[in-house]
């Protein structure tokens, strides 16, 4: 199964051209580097209707990863996981407290994690530092996560046994 990624940066100052976007390179460049191809990254605005219709043009039609960058703080303007829940079929929660154990600071976080349709949506920060700490935190489990939203069916890895196919 092929590894997609699409990664939306969510920040007004990127959006308006006053602010270089230093997360989403570096969160591309480590999902290449674990066998994702882009497929797309694209800005929005903060803002709750701003980042939900971006995220349903992303999910449209696409089976794969949507990865989001910024807005999930505790600015007024942060309001990435608002947006997200507007937008998820199932939260998976499990991700995003995964994320948050990764450092101090990441109880500063208000990630949200969950599918919409057949692709996952993750918020990660918009700190280049804490985006990339909440990937690693992740990543291992992503391919996993990728292939049963794809095919409804996944072997489990080898140290956890069985298969979707036999247990669910």
């Amino acid at each position: 199964m092929a590894l997609v990624a699409k990664i939306l940066t969510v920040s007004d100052s990127v959006f308006a051209g006053t602010r270089d976007d230093t997360a989403a390179p570096q969160l591309a460049a480590r999902l290449e580097v674990a066998g994702f191809t882009i497929l797309a990254r694209r800005l929005s605005p903060d803002g709750i209707e701003p980042v939900a219709q971006a995220l349903r043009e992303l999910c449209e039609g696409f089976a794969g990863l949507v990865l989001t960058t910024g807005g999930t703080g505790f600015s007024p303007r942060d309001l990435t996981p608002e947006a997200t829940l507007r937008v998820l079929d199932r939260e998976a929660p499990g991700l995003g407290e995964a994320m948050r154990a990764t450092s101090p600071f990441g109880a500063l976080s208000r990630s949200r994690c969950g599918t919409a349709g057949r692709c996952l949506i993750i918020n990660t920060p918009g700190s280049p530092r804490g985006a990339l700490e909440s990937l690693e935190a992740v990543l291992g489990v992503l391919p996993h996560a990728l292939e049963l939203l794809a095919t409804g069916a996944s072997n489990h890895p080898p140290d956890t046994g069985g298969s979707t196919t036999t247990s669910s």
